[in-house]
């Protein structure tokens, strides 16, 4: 959703930096995996089409932070009648 964002603390060696990545539009989200000494972090659409890819040596990220989009009310209220019905 559009609004999701992750951010990424990687070990720089003479610090940290950190990287940020967010969904750009309307229906896009943000997924997290790591697996096999790689954290990828990739933009998604709806439909599951790769749009950026971020990926980062596990051995060097110090933390991963999402932040979920905030739900607007009406859509909150919504998805609460849709779960009652």
């Amino acid at each position: 959703m559009k609004g999701d964002r992750v951010e990424i603390v990687i070990d720089a060696g003479n610090g940290s930096r950190v990287y940020e990545v967010t969904a750009s539009r309307a229906g896009r989200r943000v997924e997290v995996t790591v697996g096999r000494g790689v954290v990828e972090v990739v933009e998604v659409t709806r439909g599951g089409t790769p749009v950026r890819t971020a990926r980062f040596m596990a051995s060097r990220v110090l933390a991963v932070v999402e932040h979920p989009a905030k739900q607007s009310v009406a859509s909150a209220e919504e998805l609460r009648a849709a779960d009652a019905s």
